[in-house]
């Protein structure tokens, strides 16, 4: 004899990613503000009363999936980092293969960057815990990811700088920032070799600004 409760369990993170995978698109179709529960249920497909089952309200299914999202993408461009980052061979080339990768991802996670966009045109009705929850556990865990990695290169005569953080931001602003913005996080295309264009001229200006001699030539070797 089954047992009805044992089944139930096991059917619950189904429903829960079904839901959260319905709120990603209606908040990111709809915004924050004008998406509703009803609108979510029925992208799900379940009722009213299984989505407040796993969610209090809209604000924790929103704060939910939004860090869910983060979450993903945080450790999608962690592997990113480490394979482009962990072993230099050459610091240049390495650095744009690392951003164009990274720019790339964006398009892996439609849902998550409609969400984003959401969260910029709405910030002034965004509940003040939730972005900085989110802000905590997307944009700045990116950041702060990136910056042991180059204080290695650092140590080792490739890049010289006296805060490792501010490095990371200046080449997050150089280069990755400066594609999301102009694509709105992948809503709009752009031709790859315009975004080379953009990675390649932001690298060159981030080693203009931090690169040593030794960074400057092809440096075989690995990083830390």
């Amino acid at each position: 004899m089954r047992d009805g409760n044992s089944e139930q369990r096991r059917g619950m993170p189904e429903k829960r990613r079904a839901i959260a995978q319905a709120a990603r698109v209606v908040f990111g179709r709809e915004g924050y503000s004008r998406a509703s529960v009803d609108a979510i249920a029925v992208e799900a497909g379940v009722s009213k009363r299984t989505i407040y089952n796993h969610f209090t309200d809209k604000e924790h299914l929103f704060h939910s999936v939004a860090l869910e999202g983060a979450h993903q993408v945080s450790e999608a461009v962690a592997e990113i980092m480490e394979r482009h980052l962990r072993k230099i061979v050459n610091l240049r080339d390495d650095l744009v293969a690392f951003a164009m990768e990274r720019a790339a991802a964006v398009t892996k996670f439609p849902d998550h960057f409609a969400l984003v966009r959401t969260i910029e045109a709405e910030v002034t009705r965004i509940p003040p815990a939730l972005l900085a929850d989110w802000k905590e556990a997307g944009p700045l865990s990116g950041h702060l990811r990136l910056a042991p990695y180059l204080q290695r290169i650092a140590d080792r005569g490739l890049l010289a700088f006296d805060d490792a953080d501010g490095a990371a931001n200046h080449f997050n602003l150089l280069t990755i920032t400066d594609v999301n913005q102009r694509t709105f996080y992948g809503a709009l295309p752009m031709p790859e070799a315009e975004t080379a264009d953009i990675v390649t001229s932001g690298v060159d200006a981030f080693l203009r600004l931090y690169g040593t001699e030794s960074g400057r030539a092809d440096t075989p070797g690995q990083a830390g």
